[in-house]
């Protein structure tokens, strides 16, 4: 049904470098670079999915010693303004200080241990625990112990808050519980090499944090990699070269490329092809590119399934059988053109013509700089073809994934608690703002929870909150899967799931040793 061996180290058709190569306006230097994770086999045991010792384990050597992003500067604009950061069964406050100082703290009283701040607060004078009225200063020093007479052990040496390792990335403040902890620049690495407009010049237009019944690896993992397309969103493999992307692996980073125009090697198609959507509307009908079935949206929750043979049935989003002589159909499929779109978007157009792949990418990127231009001036005609079409997204370990220059997605996964069953999935819009252009005011934060569909975040648009949604058709999946793996072994692909790979394997580095690894030196740009 779909190519498998090749006779070569990768699936057939063109690589992505060789689509680089061809393309009108090219991409930086670093965007060429490859550093591919070694050939080899990596295998997981599948209770790290799900069993409490794993998630402990993961709180101890982990999250109490590795740098990790708590909030944007932007979150705590003004002097008193405070963040709370939860990860785990932890809690820490962010604080802005001064003007040019943040600090961060255990969100822990010094008296009994209530959490300091239940929420983020604007503008405090000092920092109150809410029981008993013990205070500190901004910067930390005990301010006041109401009836300090009964506590003759306590002073402004023993029980000021303790501060920990504070760092900046791009506009993000990072913390790190281990005070011994190696400075954020060693454990970046060159990551600051890989993005041409600075993250500084970035601002959140968007935000949501959605709850997923799943583990937070199994999470950031389906984000990984494009090897799922042909599985989970066929309804990118007209013009999207799944199977040919790109990967590459630094210390504590990792990089995917992905690319616009060519379709999948999986398909028959070398060009876009023009047919894929027969109303020209990206929710309403849709010819699967391999089995050929079309799938036609009737109303909400109700989707038409047709074969080549004249077979149908209507299904609901869930793939469920309704009625017809067609009783199974596509799940994610079904998902895609029966589920959820967000008012106003539901003739939201999509035309393939029968232009080359080439001729794609250069229409898009052409239609792209013209958008721009009003904001960015004409710097907009050095802007790579590959920064304006393609899936260019990096992980940082151990848990965010910022995109590259002109794609505005950032991702974070955290656990949610104390469940290793649960998790946090945030997404992020980092627009990118020409220098010296006015910052506006970061968007608010929409909170999905587990049952709730991330269309519902209708500010980041129908199309990539249903691509959302059929990931989300695996993620209770896989946290059901892995406890009747009958191996108990997950084995990942030795390069498309190599960013998987080159994850686990430092994770391993962190979870069985007894001091926090420390990173390479930096080499020179």
């Amino acid at each position: 049904m779909v190519e498998t061996l090749t006779g070569h180290n990768r699936s057939n058709g063109i690589s992505y470098n060789e689509v680089l190569e061809s393309d009108t306006v090219p991409p930086p230097a670093i965007y060429l670079e490859d550093s591919p994770m070694e050939p080899g086999v990596t295998t997981v045991e599948t209770h790290r999915y799900w069993t409490q010792e794993e998630h402990d384990r993961e709180v101890e050597r982990l999250w109490k010693r590795v740098w990790q992003m708590a909030c944007h500067k932007d979150d705590i604009p003004n002097v008193g303004d405070t963040f709370v950061y939860d990860i785990a069964e932890l809690s820490f406050l962010i604080v802005r200080v001064t003007e040019d100082e943040i600090k961060a703290y255990p969100n822990s009283c010094m008296h009994r241990g209530r959490a300091i701040c239940d929420s983020h607060k604007q503008g405090q004078r000092a920092l109150r625990c809410p029981f008993h009225g013990w205070s500190w200063e901004l910067d930390g020093k005990l301010k006041e112990v109401p009836c300090q007479w009964d506590f003759p052990s306590v002073s402004e040496e023993t029980h000021s808050l303790k501060s920990l390792p504070v760092g900046e990335w791009g506009g993000f403040v990072f913390i790190n519980p281990d005070t011994e902890c190696e400075p954020l620049e060693d454990f970046l690495g060159n990551l600051n090499d890989h993005f041409q407009v600075p993250f500084e010049n970035r601002y959140k237009a968007a935000h949501l944090v959605k709850r997923l019944p799943c583990n937070w690896k199994i999470a950031q993992e389906a984000f990984m990699e494009s090897y799922h397309v042909v599985g989970t969103h066929p309804v990118l493999m007209p013009a999207f070269g799944d199977a040919n992307s790109k990967y590459d692996v630094w210390h504590n980073v990792s990089r995917a490329m992905s690319p616009d125009g060519p379709p999948s090697p999986h398909t028959e198609f070398e060009n876009p092809h023009p047919e894929s959507f027969p109303d020209r509307k990206a929710f309403q009908s849709f010819i699967h590119p391999i089995s050929k079935h079309t799938f036609r949206r009737l109303e909400e929750n109700r989707v038409e399934v047709s074969l080549p043979n004249g077979k149908s049935g209507i299904f609901d989003m869930y793939a469920n059988y309704i009625e017809g002589d067609l009783k199974s159909a596509d799940l994610h499929m079904c998902n895609w053109v029966g589920g959820k779109i967000a008012p106003g978007e539901e003739d939201t157009p999509v035309e393939y013509t029968n232009a080359s792949a080439h001729e794609f990418r250069d229409k898009a990127a052409k239609a792209r700089r013209e958008e721009m231009r009003p904001v960015w001036g004409d710097m907009v005609d050095g802007i790579s073809d590959a920064d304006l079409n393609d899936a260019i997204f990096y992980s940082v370990f151990p848990n965010i994934s910022p995109w590259a220059d002109f794609n505005p997605i950032f991702y974070r996964f955290r656990p949610d608690g104390n469940n290793p069953e649960q998790c946090l999935h945030e997404v992020m819009f980092m627009i990118a703002l020409p220098e010296g252009a006015e910052r506006p005011a970061p968007a608010k934060c929409t909170f999905l929870d587990i049952d709730d569909d991330y269309t519902q975040a209708a500010e980041f648009g129908s199309y990539l909150t249903k691509i959302f949604n059929q990931d989300y058709l695996n993620h209770q999946a896989m946290q059901k899967g892995a406890k009747s793996q009958p191996n108990g072994i997950a084995t990942f692909a030795q390069y498309q799931e190599s960013k998987l790979r080159h994850f686990h394997e430092t994770l391993n580095l962190w979870l069985d040793s007894e001091e926090a690894p420390k990173s390479p030196k930096r080499k020179a740009a």
